[in-house]
């Protein structure tokens, strides 16, 4: 998990807000962007996983990125969305963000990677920071985002 995702080419990103910061996720493993809908609670699992969803017959995980990044909790708004990604270690996951904003699509020189030192064992959420005309975009690394050592790999 200390391998730096490197951008070859131009990509494109859902930027998202957690409160005031904006966030980067790779476009190519957003399946589905929904209103937030009832969640079935689950027991025995981590504060930031808020239950299961149906979504057309399939069983997803919800996972708070709020919780999750160690931002507070917060009360759902109208802004508030699930965004299923597709991930190959997981399948399906939910995470819960509190607003999408736009697509951005950035070129490999507007990515600046993050340089992690290689023998902390803090999980390092961003892969590297995008530079847009509207300001700066913390690109987000999923694998380690939603990585939970509870959760079973296919």
């Amino acid at each position: 998990m200390d391998e730096v995702k490197v951008y070859s080419e131009a990509i494109q990103f859902i930027k998202i807000a957690i409160g005031e910061e904006m966030y980067g996720i790779d476009i190519s493993i957003v399946d589905n962007i929904v209103r937030p809908q009832a969640v079935t609670r689950v027991p025995n699992v981590a504060a930031y996983i808020k239950g299961v969803i149906n979504i057309r017959g399939e069983i997803v995980p919800i996972m708070s990125l709020r919780l999750k990044m160690g931002f507070e909790e917060i009360e759902e708004t109208k802004n508030t969305r699930f965004i299923i990604v597709k991930l190959e270690k997981y399948g399906k996951i939910g995470l819960i963000v509190d607003a999408v904003k736009e697509v951005v699509t950035l070129t490999p020189e507007q990515i600046e990677k993050m340089k992690y030192d290689a023998n902390d064992d803090i999980p390092h959420f961003v892969a590297g920071v995008g530079k847009t005309e509207n300001g700066l975009v913390s690109l987000l690394d999923i694998d380690v985002v939603t990585y939970d050592k509870s959760m079973k790999e296919d």
